[in-house]
C-alpha cells in the first residue's frame, strides 16, 4: 500500500493486523492534503477544529507557551501520527501543534471518524490506542525531564526517535533524519541551547552518535539504550490482538 495513509498504517500493524477493508477505509478518510510551511501552526491552541490531521510527512510538534513567551515542546509528532486525534472528543485545543519542517497534512473530517468509530469497531480501537500510546509517551517525558540526567534525556529521546521512524521505514544504516535544530531540541528536553548543545558532544565524544547536518547515526545502540534506561515497552508495539 503507498497511498496517503502508508506511514499509518505501517504504525498501526506493528500493533495488530489490518484488513484490505480497512485499509481501504482509512484512505478514503482523507478528504484533502494541506501543506504547511516550517514554523507554521498546524492547529492553534483554542481552536475548535471540525477535522483531525494526519502528519503525510515532516515534522512536527506540540507546544504550549507561557505569558513570558518562552516555549515548551510536549511531543514530537513523524509521518504516521495523527496530530490531534484528541481533538475528535476534546473539541477545543489546549494547545498548539506547529510544522518543525515543511509538512504535508492529510485531513479527516471528525464526521467521517464518528462513522469509523460506529461501522468499523476494530479500526476504531486502535485509532484509540493512538492516543493511549501518545499518554505513555508523555508520561516517559515527565520521568526523564524529572529524573534523568540531561545526557541520558538525550540518549532516550533519540532511542524513541528511531524505534518509532524504524516502524515506518525511515531508519537507513542505523542512521535517521532529524532536520531539528539545538534551539528545538531544548525547547523540547527543557534545557538552553549552550547545554544542548554540550550534550550532544558529550554522546559523539562516547562513541555513541554521529551528527552530520541534519543526520542522527547511532554507532552503539546497546551503550545507549543503557545509558538512557530505554525499553520501548510504553510504545506498544508488539503485535496482538486489539
Amino acid at each position: 500500500m503507498t497511498g496517503l495513509t502508508h506511514h499509518l498504517v505501517l504504525k498501526l500493524e506493528q500493533r495488530d493486523r489490518l484488513s484490505d477493508h480497512e485499509k481501504r477505509v482509512l484512505e478514503a478518510a482523507v478528504v484533502r492534503v494541506r501543506e504547511v510551511r516550517a514554523d507554521e501552526d498546524i492547529v492553534r491552541e483554542g481552536d475548535r477544529p471540525l477535522e483531525s490531521s494526519l502528519l503525510l510527512d515532516g515534522f512536527a510538534a506540540r507546544y504550549k507557551v507561557l505569558s513570558t513567551g518562552r516555549r515548551q515542546i510536549t511531543a514530537l509528532h513523524v509521518p504516521g501520527d495523527f496530530v490531534d486525534l484528541h481533538s475528535f472528543q476534546l473539541k477545543v485545543m489546549d494547545h498548539g501543534v506547529l510544522a518543525l519542517t515543511p509538512c504535508r497534512i492529510g485531513l479527516v473530517p471528525h464526521a467521517v471518524l464518528e462513522k469509523i468509530t460506529e461501522e468499523h469497531p476494530h479500526l476504531a480501537r486502535l485509532l484509540w490506542l493512538s492516543t493511549l500510546v501518545d499518554g505513555a509517551i508523555h508520561r516517559e517525558w515527565l520521568t526523564a525531564m524529572g529524573r534523568r540526567s540531561a545526557t541520558a534525556h538525550m540518549a532516550h529521546l533519540v532511542c524513541e526517535l528511531f524505534v518509532r521512524l524504524g516502524a515506518i521505514g525511515r531508519v537507513q544504516d542505523s542512521t535517521i533524519q532529524l532536520p531539528i535544530t539545538q534551539s528545538e531540541l531544548g525547547d523540547t528536553l527543557g534545557l538552553s541551547t549552550v547545554h544542548v548543545n554540550r550534550v550532544l558532544q558529550e554522546l559523539r565524544k562516547d562513541g555513541l552518535i554521529r551528527t552530520r547536518g541534519s543526520e542522527l547515526t547511532v554507532l552503539d545502540w546497546e551503550r545507549l539504550q543503557t545509558l538512557a534506561e530505554f525499553t520501548p515497552i510504553y510504545l506498544s508495539m508488539q503485535t496482538e490482538r486489539r
